[in-house]
């Protein structure tokens, strides 16, 4: 089953990406063998309880404790797949990465209609941010007189991370409800106005010359259609190369 769904699905450059390709296709396997299930039994009870066989109908019904039985048994079951699989697993899956695995830290702030990258600079600390300081030089808010801001970076439609190495992506937006999508990493999270949320995941596979696109995947306005940014997954020579050469987001608010 599940090679067949990867003939129908994007391919896949992260490492959690198996396993979450594996869940999909335990679900729709289980959703296959239920279709099943209950197609027959539709069927049975088409010809058990046919007209022709009991012309009037009874209305005492059942009087077998079966239904109960069964439906006690599906709540057991139900129980236990939350319990002792689904919030286990979402758990570990929304642990993330320890310092020690040294994880890219970014800032990524949806408006309509574009994806603002911020990364907190060597000092590896975002400077503060301002709404009163908004502009369209400037449009995190960043404040120039922080010194904690002076070596960061903001990137427009530009996301950047380096191969075997894990980054978390602090997502929020601006105005309205976006959705942030990299389906060759398998990722996707709305972006909420006053709310940050947190994904991460690490890419195993560097994008070469041809980055790859980042998509809106919530009807966001009008503008929507063009909502499309960038992501390169560097080698890490390449990554520190492209984040030495980059200009410091102060620079340019003050140019």
């Amino acid at each position: 089953m599940r090679n067949f769904l990867a003939k129908y699905m994007p391919p896949d450059y992260s490492a959690h990406g198996p396993a979450l390709d594996q869940l999909n296709a335990v679900v729709h396997t289980l959703m296959l063998i239920l279709f099943v299930i209950w197609g027959l039994l539709f069927a049975y009870m088409l010809w058990r309880f046919r007209a022709s066989k009991q012309p009037k109908a009874v209305y005492h019904g059942t009087h077998s404790h079966l239904s109960t039985y069964a439906e006690a048994g599906v709540a057991v079951v139900e129980v236990i797949l939350l319990v002792g699989f689904s919030i286990p697993l979402w758990y570990r899956w929304t642990q993330r990465p320890e310092p020690a695995k040294n994880p890219i830290e970014v800032r990524l702030v949806a408006e309509q209609f574009a994806w603002n990258v911020h990364y907190p600079g060597p000092d590896g600390v975002f400077g503060k941010m301002n709404v009163k300081l908004v502009s369209s030089s400037n449009p995190l808010g960043l404040d120039p007189n922080d010194p904690t801001a002076k070596d960061d970076v903001v990137t427009l439609n530009q996301l950047h991370m380096q191969v075997n190495r894990p980054i978390i992506v602090r997502i929020t937006s601006k105005d309205v409800i976006h959705s942030f999508s990299l389906p060759y990493m398998r990722v996707k999270q709305d972006a909420l106005p006053g709310m940050e949320v947190p994904v991460h995941f690490t890419p195993i596979k560097t994008s070469g010359t041809e980055p790859w696109e980042i998509a809106c995947a919530q009807l966001c306005g009008l503008g929507h259609y063009r909502m499309r940014g960038q992501y390169h997954v560097h080698t890490k020579a390449d990554f520190d190369k492209w984040y030495a050469s980059e200009p410091r987001a102060v620079a340019n608010i003050s140019g």
